[in-house]
């Protein structure tokens, strides 16, 4: 296949344009730094200048069959970076996209227990709305968003799975996930196409 990975340059996207290459797929990392992809010469990947909050210059997308979104909000990004993702994705003409959300926001508010709501109220608050309405962005537009529990190093799970947000038990202990684990996820997702339009939990 032909995946976009917006937010290439991350700790997430460099994990998932990783895994993508090693299951033999094309890559196009969307990136504001072009100059912060960084892959070996062996491995072909079309970098694109990607700047979400730019709509008019971002690139066209007709040519990948799916488009995964890691980005969130980064260090010096301003309010409205989220949602301006999900708008330009939403409005790209991409075949497919996933969309990558956070456990403990919006519908998902309780999912991940009591412990984890007050986690993500404490460290995420003033962000959650922004994240609630760019997450209806996605669903309005057809994409897959997966409501990730927070996200840890550590290696690639082998009881990894997805489960659609209303299947899932709510957890005693705060949950969480590899980052190996969830771009491995993510792939499956794109690849598949399995869940569709909504809510999913990529779950270890």
């Amino acid at each position: 296949m032909r995946i976009a990975v917006l937010g290439a340059s991350g700790r997430t996207g460099s994990a998932l344009v990783d895994k993508a290459l090693e299951r033999g797929h094309e890559v196009v990392a969307l990136v504001r730094t072009p100059a912060k992809v960084t892959v070996p010469a062996s491995r072909q990947v079309e970098v694109r200048k990607a700047d979400v909050t730019d709509p008019q210059s971002f690139p066209d997308l007709t040519d990948v069959d799916v488009t995964v979104s890691a980005i969130g909000i980064g260090k010096g990004d301003g309010p409205g970076a989220l949602v301006a993702g999900a708008r330009v994705l939403a409005s790209a003409n991409s075949r497919a996209t996933v969309w990558l959300g956070a456990l403990g926001s919006g519908v998902s508010s309780r999912s991940g227990g009591l412990i984890y709501a007050g986690v993500m109220r404490m460290f995420v608050g003033s962000e959650l709305a922004e994240k609630v309405e760019a997450d209806r962005i996605a669903l309005d537009a057809g994409a897959t968003v997966f409501h990730a529990p927070d996200v840890t190093d550590g290696p690639l799970s082998p009881t990894r799975h997805i489960v659609p947000l209303a299947d899932l038990r709510r957890p005693l202990l705060p949950p969480r996930i590899s980052r190996a684990t969830l771009a491995s996820l993510l792939l499956d997702e794109a690849e598949t196409g399995r869940h569709g339009t909504g809510i999913v939990v990529p779950l270890s």
